[in-house]
């Protein structure tokens, strides 16, 4: 690709059937695309977006597993993290290597900065080394290990890690009790009542010693898993506690898709001839608009059926 781009860009700047400004577009282009200073942040940029694009795809899903999420959240802070400390040389190198297979001038990283850009506005002296280490390599992932935490803080943090106990993986080797309990305490405490709070530590203790036994309840990689087969077993029934817990976990944010997914449709949905449309009709309208690959499997006649079961109608229809 960047050859191809290098090419179409020299025969533009040479060719006469184009506008002089043209040229000259052309022309500017060439002259960044072959810098040194280009070659170096389109590099960076791809290993930066290397690093987060797992994390980017998982969390717009439909639907997220907060406890994947979590792991997929702390790995990728790790991953930028290292990179920061110890990826500069190695970004470094195949830079250096990329500019000798496309005939791209080197720097020499020793030499004063100023006598590069040929600016007399940088009154302090850096060399060029220092430009790249500073200026360019640690505030682009600086930036990057902040827009992470800024999106998933401490608290917020904290409250995945303590998800994290309820975990059915590796025959439910992160279960522990008193995390969930503090959960419970510090999250939820509006959710549980203070009976139902001292009940809950019998009851998961309970639940540790028999669902992991259960052939059903083993090798569960999701906490989506845990659910629906707490449902399909009946657990839900004998540790209705622990059933209410895990479905207010399900319940968190962990993305953005589905709201994000919701204002597409209403922007789609209520137009402006549409401006008066109640609030109750709207809200069922979206339902069935943003499922519509369920409501697509409704027929026509079991609707009606429906409509005539609510109340006798004055209209007829069938």
């Amino acid at each position: 690709m960047y050859n191809a781009t290098r090419l179409v860009l020299e025969k533009i700047a040479i060719d006469r059937r184009v506008s002089y400004s043209q040229r000259g577009d052309a022309k500017s282009a060439l002259k960044k695309l072959v810098s040194f200073d280009f070659v170096f942040i389109l590099h960076l940029m791809e290993d930066l977006i290397g690093y987060i694009d797992g994390l980017c795809r998982a969390l717009q899903h439909k639907s997220q597993d907060i406890l994947n999420a979590m792991h997929l959240v702390v790995g990728t802070k790790s991953f930028i993290q290292n990179f920061r400390d110890n990826g500069r040389e190695s970004l470094l190198q195949k830079v250096q290597s990329f500019c000798l297979k496309h005939d791209t001038q080197i720097l020499d990283m020793q030499v004063a900065y100023s006598d590069i850009i040929r600016s007399r506005r940088n009154k302090d002296t850096i060399i060029v080394e220092h430009h790249y280490r500073v200026d360019v390599f640690n505030a682009a992932v600086g930036q990057q290990l902040q827009e992470l935490n800024s999106r998933f803080s401490e608290r917020t943090t904290e409250l995945l890690t303590l998800s994290a106990s309820l975990s059915s993986i590796g025959g439910y080797k992160h279960f522990n009790v008193e995390n969930i309990c503090l959960l419970v305490e510090i999250y939820y405490p509006e959710d549980f009542t203070e009976y139902e709070k001292s009940q809950l530590k019998y009851q998961l203790q309970q639940f540790y010693s028999d669902v992991p036994k259960h052939p059903d309840m083993k090798d569960l990689s999701t906490i989506t898993d845990l659910c629906r087969n707490l449902v399909e077993t009946r657990k839900s029934v004998s540790y209705p506690l622990v059933n209410s817990l895990i479905r207010l976990i399900l319940t968190l944010p962990v993305s953005t898709a589905t709201t994000e997914r919701a204002f597409l449709a209403m922007k789609i949905v209520k137009t402006s001839l549409r401006n008066k449309m109640e609030d109750d009709f709207l809200s069922d309208y979206l339902l069935v608009y943003i499922n519509k690959e369920i409501a697509v499997k409704f027929e026509i006649k079991s609707i009606i059926d429906d409509f005539y079961s609510m109340k006798r109608r004055r209209a007829r229809v069938k």
